[in-house]
């Protein structure tokens, strides 16, 4: 029987996926490659190689090209025999269009209540709802605009959804927007109703091109007694800005949020802002108070931040001795011999620490402090390297080491109470008096130094802190009174260290404070505005309103033959046991029947902001500085993105449970 030459010889198999449309196959002698269209980069076109390569090389190709994904997949559909776009390229090489099956899709509703916000099952595509969830995704997540022109991610939108046309750059910034009208209607709405009064904080950012930029952000606690924190504007600065012009600014976000009458406390972040701008931004702001002027706004200023600059005159003072104790550092670590003539030395002295020699990061303060501490334990052993060793002269002389001792007793303290600080990122006013307390009192005792150098440091820092201490330190006392735990105690327990055969004098300015505080509270309770249902407390619907100082008079004058007051109660009975799983607000929302009108100021005064610094920047020594992508927005763009980013955040931190990650940081550190 007769063998056909060609019965043995194989049919090339079919090229079937899109990927080839990009590629030409060449064989040569046995080997195959496939040549790119774009670049000729030759691969490897095996059938056993499989197309993946090909593919990962197309997309950077594409990339690399520039190609625009758009004007490709538009070229592709004008091909009438073969209606194949970018999409396609799956991980199913083979799969056709008409064999594609669409997606669920996850709709997210806005409007929707929490518990509704994913609907599961809708076959129905929504482009314009698609959109929104892009730019919701976006805002949330910190995203650039710019990712939406990303080759990689149109792609990767295409194969998910090849129905969803992408929008420019434009597109969905004009979403944001439309989210942010949205979402601010919803946040104005809800903070009008609240029956308590508001708490505002400002911050100064900056932007790597030092483009200056004011945060404005309410404290309040809800109904629900729930500390609540809201970025009400972020307002750009004009070149032009001087610092003047920030009560005008401010005052104009507070009107715009229609805020201005019921604020309690202002608190700003810089301790050194004149007083005379203070002073102007409560002048406007009593213009449109209609109640009782006891009830005067607080200006508060950041505990951290003071806190930030006792440590940076510390450092500042003690910048040459730390500059050798860098360089000796150096030095040790240069060689593994040096290192071990080292750690053989400092055995011979009788150090046995196990703490190891590093540099500190200059702009992480705490880092420094770690630093110096463990130099500190090894400073027998760089005098006894200097001895050996001529190349090295960087060891500080005894009496600089004693000036690092002092230095680094008080910034462990520092250290501690910013830790405090950073762990309770929602912190209520009480904290921040038992630890400020303790600052004052290291800072009275280092006060008292012999050493000329350690005193003058001292007296400095003492200055810078006593202005802060007179300004804010009725209100820290009066958030730790309303602390059931400490009531009066702590504050005659500490005064009477801090200020010895005067405290007596200064106790009763604090308890008279509180009281005076509490008869303004019961006098708007009086004119009925304060009662749970009405209106904010303080405000009067009746602006002509003459007999106010009646009512001022009444409660006074029967104050005596009345029954016991809520602070008078509150203060009579004994404090509560000191637990570590103790909660200030639910404890006062349990005894807000008994307390009606204190709960009521307990509620403003514990949600007093008292510290504006970021937990992520705790320990920096740098400014706050806004990421490129925001600050390249527009102003108008800039606040939309920012502000329902924080809003948005808000409402994820009620849906998913405290160990899903958060949200990409919108700060980065400056240098």
């Amino acid at each position: 029987m007769e063998i056909s030459n060609d019965s043995g010889i194989k049919k090339p198999k079919r090229l079937t996926s899109v990927v080839w449309e990009h590629f030409e196959r060449v064989r040569k002698a046995d080997i195959c490659y496939a040549v790119c269209h774009h670049c000729s980069k030759k691969l490897s076109g095996s059938s056993n190689s499989g197309t993946t390569h090909l593919r990962n090389h197309l997309m950077r190709c594409l990339k690399r090209g520039n190609h625009d994904v758009s004007q490709l997949l538009a070229a592709k559909r004008r091909k009438k025999d073969n209606n194949i776009n970018l999409g396609n390229i799956t991980f199913d090489e083979g799969q056709r269009k008409e064999e594609y099956i669409k997606p669920t899709i996850v709709k997210f509703e806005p409007e929707h209540k929490r518990d509704e916000i994913i609907n599961y099952g809708s076959s129905k595509f929504d482009q314009e709802r698609s959109q929104i969830d892009l730019a919701r995704m976006i805002i949330v997540h910190g995203y650039p605009l710019t990712m939406v022109e990303h080759v990689g991610f149109r792609v990767f939108v295409k194969n998910l959804q090849p129905l969803f046309d992408f929008v420019p750059n434009s597109g969905v910034e004009f979403s944001c927007i439309e989210i942010y009208g949205r979402e601010k209607a919803k946040l104005y709405d809800m903070i009008n109703k609240l029956h308590g009064r508001i708490n505002v904080s400002t911050e100064m950012w900056f932007s790597p091109e030092n483009s200056q930029f004011l945060c404005l952000s309410a404290h309040y606690i809800d109904e629900g007694w729930t500390l609540q924190k809201k970025i009400l504007n972020f307002i750009t600065l004009d070149s032009t800005h001087t610092e003047d012009m920030l009560p005008e600014v401010i005052i104009k976000c507070l009107s715009e949020w229609d805020i201005d009458s019921k604020l309690f406390a202002l608190t700003l972040d810089d301790c050194s802002i004149d007083d005379d701008i203070t002073l102007r931004i409560k002048e406007r702001i009593s213009e449109k108070r209609h109640y009782s002027s006891t009830c005067q706004l607080l200006d508060i200023r950041s505990a951290a931040h003071v806190l930030n600059c006792i440590v940076q005159d510390a450092l500042d003072a003690l910048h040459e001795v730390i500059q050798k104790i860098r360089e000796s550092i150096r030095y040790i670590r240069s060689s593994q011999v040096i290192l071990g003539k080292f750690n053989e030395i400092a055995q011979h002295a009788g150090i046995n620490s196990q703490n190891a020699l590093v540099l500190d990061c200059p702009m992480r303060w705490n880092s420094t402090y770690d630093m110096l501490e463990t130099a500190l334990e090894y400073k027998n052993a760089f005098s006894l390297v200097q001895e050996h060793e001529p190349s090295y002269s960087s060891a500080p002389t005894d009496e600089e080491w004693e000036w690092v001792s002092s230095v680094t007793s008080y910034l462990k303290l520092l250290v501690e109470i910013t830790k405090v600080f950073k762990e309770n990122r929602f912190a209520t006013a009480n904290v921040y008096f038992p630890e400020i307390c303790d600052v004052h009192l290291k800072l009275i005792d280092w006060c008292r130094s012999p050493d000329h150098f350690l005193n003058s440091l001292a007296l400095k820092i003492k200055t810078r802190f006593d202005k802060y201490w007179s300004k804010c330190n009725s209100a820290l006392a009066i958030a730790a009174i309303l602390d059931p735990r400490f009531k009066m105690k702590l504050v005659e327990y500490y005064y009477s260290k801090i200020y010895g055969s005067l405290s007596v004098h200064r106790i009763k300015e604090v308890s008279d404070g509180i009281k005076e505080l509490f008869n303004a509270y019961s006098i708007m309770v009086d004119q009925g505005s304060a009662l749970p249902g009405s209106s904010l407390p303080g405000t009067c619907s009746d602006s002509r309103d003459r007999l106010k100082g009646f009512d001022k008079f009444l409660h006074e004058s029967s104050e005596g033959a009345s029954t016991t007051s809520d602070l008078d109660k509150y203060l009579e009975e004994p404090i509560f046991p000191r637990g570590n799983d103790f909660n200030i607000l639910n404890w006062w929302k349990v005894h807000m029947p008994r307390y009606p009108i204190l709960s009521m100021m307990a509620r403003d005064v514990l949600g007093t902001p008292m510290s504006t610094v970021v937990p992520e920047l705790a320990f920096s020594t740098g400014v706050k500085v806004l990421d490129p992508s925001r600050s390249s927005l527009n102003p108008d763009t800039r606040q939309a993105v920012i502000c329902t980013q924080d809003w948005l955040r808000n409402e994820s931190r009620d849906l998913n449970p405290p160990s899903s990650h958060s949200p990409l940081p919108l700060l980065i550190e400056s240098n």
